[in-house]
């Protein structure tokens, strides 16, 4: 596995070096706590993808919250989406609370508006969007983000909680593998 995960990575283009992503970062959670200061949210971060981005992001919030994770995947070990697959569902005390859902990545947003769906449905007050970055695919999407720190092209990226194939989710950098 060792070769292969090095074979991917010489095989891909850096889009957004480590210190852009440490600046959208910043921006973020001044966006974020401009925002939420106030609300005392409920901060769902979206396992395994978030957890890089919820891991730098929340120590950079200067007011008080609850965290708690939340596991809903299309991907796995793949490359393609499938049925979504509840791993960690949302608990029972979003109920009226203001929440904030934090995931690595807004693709197609199908498993994003899922999840919006779920505590919308479980009766959350107000549900807010933070996404480390979002895929340029050129086609709607079903949910929007509140917040987006960075745009990455409709490539299948990895780094900074994203993975590929499960693997550099670790990297500080985000890359692209290269279209063949």
């Amino acid at each position: 596995m060792s070769a292969d995960a090095q074979r991917m990575l010489a095989e891909s283009d850096v889009v957004h070096s480590a210190d852009a992503v440490q600046a959208a970062l910043a921006r973020l959670a001044a966006e974020i706590e401009a925002r939420l200061t106030e609300r005392f949210p409920l901060v769902l971060g979206v396992m395994g993808g978030a957890v890089v981005f919820a891991g730098q992001l929340l120590p950079r919030l200067a007011f008080p919250l609850e965290f708690a994770a939340i596991e809903a995947t299309r991907y796995g070990p793949r490359l393609s989406g499938a049925d979504i697959d509840w791993r960690l569902a949302p608990r029972e005390h979003v109920r009226g609370r203001t929440v904030l859902v934090l995931d690595d990545i807004l693709d197609e947003g199908i498993t994003l508006r899922a999840i919006v769906d779920r505590v919308r449905a479980m009766g959350a007050a107000e549900v807010q969007v933070a996404v480390f970055a979002e895929k340029d695919t050129g086609r709607p999407k079903p949910v929007a983000a509140d917040f987006v720190g960075l745009r990455v092209p409709n490539r299948f990226v990895f780094g900074f909680g994203m993975d590929a194939r499960g693997l550099w989710r670790n990297l500080p950098a985000i890359h692209a593998l290269r279209e063949s």
